[in-house]
Formats: C-alpha cells, sequence, structure tokens
C-alpha cells in the first residue's frame, strides 16, 4: 500500500493548531508558566492538540474514572479532567512535589480541584494498592519509559472493556525508528510499540500527534 500522510512543517503545525478548539486562558498560563519557570524541561508538556483530543477521547466514552502516570505541572491533568462526566474522579500519579505544585494551584484554576486526587508515591506503588474489582475507563500513560510495560499491565487488569489507555512519547523524536540508538529509553519504547501491535488484548493504533502516542482500547471477552 503507497504511504499517506503529510509531513508537518512548521506553518502546517500552527494550521493544525489553530483549527482545533482552542486553549483556554487557565491552559495558556499554565503553559507559560511552565515555560518560564522550568525552562527546557517545559517540553515535558503535552502540546495543546494532544490535550484537546484526550478531552475529546474520555468524554466521548463517557468515562468516569480514569488514571495519569505523570501528572508534571497539570495540563493533561486538566484535559482528562475536564472531558470526565459529573462525579468522575481522576486519579493523578507523581513523585515531585515541585512540579506538582504548580499543578495544585492549576487544579484549582480550571475548576477540577474536586474531582482529582494527587498521589505522591511511586505510581507503581499506588496502580498495585488499588482494587483488583476496580473499573477504570481511562488512563493516561507519561512518566518513566523503561516502567511503561508495567504500568500497562497494571492498569489494563482494572480497565473496563472498551476503556482506553493513551501512551506518550511513542515515537521518541523519531528514535524508535533508528536502529543506532540503543539507549535505555528508546529500547523500553520501542520494545513496548512491538509488544502493543501484537497484544491481543487490545486494539491498538500509534497516531503521529506530537511526539506520538499509541491509543489501546480493551477488547471485551470473545471480540
Amino acid at each position: 500500500m503507497d504511504a499517506k500522510y503529510t509531513a508537518l512543517t512548521p506553518q502546517l503545525y500552527q494550521y493544525l493548531v489553530d483549527h482545533g478548539t482552542p486553549q483556554d486562558g487557565v491552559l495558556q498560563d499554565l503553559a507559560a508558566e511552565t515555560k518560564e519557570t522550568l525552562g527546557p524541561i517545559s517540553l515535558m508538556q503535552i502540546a495543546p492538540e494532544q490535550g484537546a483530543l484526550m478531552t475529546l477521547l474520555v468524554r466521548a466514552i463517557g468515562a468516569r474514572s480514569a488514571i495519569e502516570v505523570g501528572t508534571f505541572t497539570g495540563y493533561s491533568g486538566i484535559c482528562i479532567a475536564r472531558g470526565l462526566l459529573p462525579g468522575g474522579r481522576l486519579l493523578c500519579c507523581d513523585v515531585n512535589e515541585e512540579w506538582t505544585g504548580i499543578a495544585r494551584r492549576y487544579f484549582e484554576r480550571a475548576g477540577v480541584a474536586d474531582r482529582i486526587e494527587l498521589k505522591i508515591a511511586p505510581a507503581i506503588e499506588t496502580l498495585r494498592a488499588l482494587p483488583k474489582d476496580a473499573e477504570v475507563d481511562f488512563a493516561f500513560i507519561d512518566a518513566d519509559k523503561v516502567s511503561y510495560r508495567h504500568y500497562y499491565e497494571e492498569i489494563l487488569a482494572r480497565l473496563r472493556p472498551n476503556g482506553l489507555i493513551v501512551f506518550d512519547n511513542v515515537l521518541w523524536l523519531g528514535r524508535v525508528a533508528d536502529p543506532g540508538d540503543t539507549s535505555v529509553d528508546t529500547t523500553a519504547l520501542r520494545e513496548l510499540n512491538e509488544f502493543l501491535s501484537r497484544d491481543e488484548r487490545v486494539q491498538a493504533v500509534m497516531l503521529s500527534v506530537a511526539d506520538g502516542i499509541t491509543v489501546v482500547r480493551k477488547r471485551p471477552p470473545g471480540e
């Protein structure tokens, strides 16, 4: 099959961002403060179009229970929380008090603090402590790359049929397609990508949104 894609130039990328639902003032201020306060580390923040997509996905599946692994300064958490149905809850997992201190302020400003529980502890411990019969609708994994697979297994075991998990950074600035890059993070992401494409428990699609995301849907029994 012939390849069909459009290479993004800076101008075309800006056109793409401009023609989706725009950031509101809270998200704009959060992005600006993250950049000003954290400098180059601010690249860890998700892109505006990625945030808009996640809000859309959360709302489209009628999610009430969500998990985020890797909260940073809160942009993605706000986007997920805004998509939840009334009464919905988001569990945010992180280990950095400084970054999540910014997140806490913006959760309040965005009016979503009452639906978010922020747990400062190793995420794998938080996930393993969840009830085995917990029913999660949506999850976003954006933390240490070598642990992605572990987070995935813990969440998938608690994900309801047709629930979604979104992985961030699966293209890793293109390094996953460079066989010469054998760094620990690149290798972990490359192995995860291969695994997800073959995992019969889910349906998976990789998208070239921002630094690459993979969306997986848990198949119902018998599908």
